[in-house]
């Protein structure tokens, strides 16, 4: 008996220390690579010297205020457009906002800054955006001109925005990436709304948008948590988009988990913690932060799919506060409260899931599960995507109580029966090609 105790006891040992195998694309490996602390730093400090960023503020001195700091970042994607071999260009979006009778008192015009690296492939049309904001506040959100660094929120989105660009934009993908560096955020989320509302009228095919709000800093007030080994992506369960329409559906299959942005925060967290050492992405199963808001939110409201990257833990004494100090706290969006190796490893995640996903063969399509008969396996099939170079399939599993994606089988067929029941599973389906770029997933519809 003592042996047996002593074999069972070696075995589990062995399965607790189970090997994960890590397989990296190297051309992506080598971008994580090239994403610099400095860099970042470098466009932190400029965007803290323009003194504020508030929508609301100047846009004809030429250092100071919106404008200037719109035009520089613009200045920064058309020098990085100079190693693109003509595949990024760049430009200000403009429309003009009137006064609404809440946050914007005077007809303004408000801005913003998009660089898009073209895909290479013609016949490809998919999209993937990411963006962070431009402007920042004050206290009073009205405060047009009083100084605001604004060095976290959102410097910090912004600067990954840049960084991504200067990276990316020596290299080439199949799909398309923008980058945006969007106004109006503080004021209501009217640069995003802006953008979004264009992006459905004219059809764009944005198969995800990673939206970066305060990301650079790592240690909360109140409870003085400090790391910066720990991300949180928030995304939303429900759709907003037409959900009504789509109730019966998400009851009956039980797809309450399994919306588009979802999906989405699922990839961003396996394909972040595959590139970027020492990161866990922590999911948070909410639209955004309690009762708060987001440029993801306005995308997400159009039915696309989008999330929100956010630092762990917040500091409120940081945020909408004028620089002062007040019984020993220092208030303020300060620079020197950014952790840039944080940032840049933020940044990287960023990037990776960008490339992967611009990279990869586009979904498969019309995937469906067999139910004509009652059995305890399981059928799916689907069609090949329509663009892309392929290698074959993942088929993901997971119990209906799980958070992620717990096994993938590979598959170079159009079909395949698991001996799992869809009773007790959640199954979805990804492309992927010969260098493991994996599309986002897709979940099974019913076929008869």
């Amino acid at each position: 008996m003592r042996t047996l105790f002593f074999w069972l006891a070696i075995l589990s040992f062995q399965v607790s220390l189970a090997q994960t195998t890590i397989q990296r694309d190297p051309q992506i490996e080598k971008m994580v690579k090239e994403v610099s602390a400095d860099s970042l730093k470098s466009y932190i400090s400029t965007l803290v010297d323009f003194g504020t960023r508030n929508t609301l503020s100047t846009q004809t001195d030429p250092r100071r205020g919106i404008g200037a700091a719109r035009n520089w970042v613009l200045a920064k994607f058309n020098e990085f457009a100079r190693q693109s071999g003509g595949r990024l260009t760049a430009f200000i979006d403009t429309v003009t906002l009137q006064p609404d009778g809440r946050r914007v008192d005077a007809p303004t015009l408000l801005g913003n800054v998009v660089a898009t690296l073209k895909g290479t492939d013609p016949n490809d049309k998919r999209i993937f955006l990411i963006s962070g904001h431009l402007d920042n506040m004050r206290s009073n959100v009205m405060d047009r001109t009083g100084d605001a660094p604004g060095a976290d929120d959102d410097g910090s989105g912004t600067a990954a925005v840049m960084e991504c660009a200067r990276v990316m934009s020596r290299q080439s993908f199949p799909a398309t990436i923008i980058f945006v560096a969007v106004s109006g955020e503080e004021q209501g989320l009217l640069g995003a709304s802006f953008m979004s509302e264009k992006a459905k009228k004219e059809g764009w095919n944005i198969e995800a948008v990673l939206n970066n709000d305060i990301m650079g800093s790592n240690n909360s007030n109140e409870t003085n948590i400090i790391t910066n080994t720990r991300v949180r992506v928030f995304s939303e369960g429900l759709p907003a988009y037409e959900t009504e329409k789509n109730a019966v559906n998400i009851r009956n299959l039980g797809l309450e988990n399994d919306g588009k942005s979802r999906q989405l925060a699922r990839y961003v967290k396996e394909t972040g913690e595959r590139y970027i050492d020492n990161l866990e992405v922590v999911l948070i199963y909410r639209n955004d932060r309690f009762l708060r808001g987001g440029d993801h939110t306005p995308y997400v409201q159009r039915g696309f799919a989008a999330v929100r990257i956010t630092e762990m833990n917040e500091n409120y004494t940081r945020q909408h506060q004028d620089v002062r100090t007040e019984n020993g706290i220092r208030y303020g969006d300060l620079e020197e409260h950014i952790d840039y190796e944080y940032l840049r490893k933020n940044t990287a995640m960023n990037l990776c899931n960008l490339a992967n996903l611009a990279k990869s063969p586009a979904m498969p399509d019309s995937v469906k599960m067999d139910v004509k008969k009652l059995s305890n396996s399981t059928y799916l099939y689907w069609k090949a995507p329509a663009v892309g170079k392929l290698k074959g399939y993942y088929v993901l599993i997971r119990e209906t109580t799980s958070a992620f994606w717990q096994k993938k089988f590979f598959t170079a067929d159009t079909e395949i029966r698991l001996p799992y029941s869809k009773d007790n599973y959640f199954f979805a389906v990804q492309s992927v090609n010969d260098t493991g770029n994996e599309s986002l997933p897709v979940v099974p519809g019913i076929g008869r």
